[in-house]
């Protein structure tokens, strides 16, 4: 007859384990592994800002921008559901240079003392609006200075390492992924600066007329060349002869192409396309203000390419 095999037989340098000891490791098998350490809590103002957060936290982050795309970021106003966001934030992520000028008093109303607000454009130069001075008081030429600063791929990894180093500071557990992340990241947008700026060398035209002072950015680091603009202030209407003036200077020049945007009206665009037989085209300054710009690298690449296509099309 057969014995039976005993339950266990474990022995530890020749000698068998105690009933304890087994009991221990028996126990142990049942007790849940430790808590997994919750993402961090990030609030954006804008998407380009909930994107590169994203790409370089992954997992480790949980982003809302307070922003969709399709708002304008000059004259946004807050929400009630805002407030309740960034209070429950760590980090709250902002462009800077005058752009969310309405990010003080949301945070002073939130009331959070342990939250940390990082400006991810310090250290970026900014380039001058094209503004002509009788149309500048002296205090817009003491801010002078386009915004816009991420439509400059350079600009954009800059903010990115901003991002990068508040989020190894909120998290150092996670700080090797973080950097990771990071450096895969800035090689995936040097291959984009690269492909688009063999596209954009193919043009030989690149002149355009620009709806909103967003794109002076964006024109110097592909070659475009911004030849007069619409709005000469965000959130202003042009008046009657600065509108007269563009029209004779589209006309003479033979300037085909009128860039806008999905967050602007496009009634006075289309009015001077009609006078002139311009195309307008229109772009987007934010991920997600034109179906298949869901990421910043996706934004980049739709304007360029649209801008290209359009200036050679017409």
């Amino acid at each position: 007859m057969l014995r039976s095999a005993p339950m266990f037989s474990v022995r530890s340098a020749g000698q068998r384990v105690t009933p304890l000891l087994i009991a221990l490791v028996m126990f142990a098998g049942i007790i849940p592994p430790a808590v997994a350490q919750e993402p961090v809590n990030i609030v954006v103002t804008i998407p380009v800002l909930k994107d590169l957060t994203e790409q370089v936290g992954k997992g480790h982050v949980r982003v809302t921008s307070l922003l969709s795309g399709y708002e304008n970021e000059h004259t946004y106003s807050p929400k009630p559901s805002d407030l309740v966001a960034v209070r429950k934030a760590r980090l709250l992520f902002e462009v800077g240079v005058g752009l969310e000028v309405w990010v003080s008093s949301l945070v002073k109303n939130a009331g959070t003392p342990s939250l940390r607000v990082v400006t991810t454009s310090q250290g970026i130069g900014l380039v001058r609006d094209q503004l002509d001075d009788h149309h500048q008081t002296g205090e817009d030429r003491k801010a002078a200075g386009n915004p816009h600063i991420w439509l400059d791929p350079e600009n954009a990894a800059i903010m990115l390492r901003h991002i990068t180093e508040a989020l190894i500071a909120a998290d150092p557990a996670h700080a090797a992924d973080f950097r990771n992340n990071q450096a895969a990241y800035l090689q995936q947008l040097d291959r984009l600066v690269r492909d688009l700026s063999i596209r954009v060398r193919q043009v030989s035209d690149r002149r355009f007329i620009a709806h909103h002072p967003a794109w002076p950015y964006l024109a110097r680091r592909f070659g475009f060349e911004i030849a007069g603009v619409i709005q000469l202030q965000s959130g202003t209407e042009p008046s009657a002869l600065h509108l007269q003036s563009l029209i004779a200077r589209i006309k003479k020049e033979r300037i085909k192409v009128i860039v806008s945007e999905v967050q602007l009206s496009q009634k006075i665009p289309d009015l001077l396309a009609k006078e002139t037989k311009a195309r307008v085209v229109v772009l987007t300054t934010l991920p997600g203000g034109v179906p298949g710009t869901g990421t910043y690298l996706d934004m980049l690449r739709y304007n360029v390419l649209q801008l290209c296509n359009a200036l050679e099309t017409t």
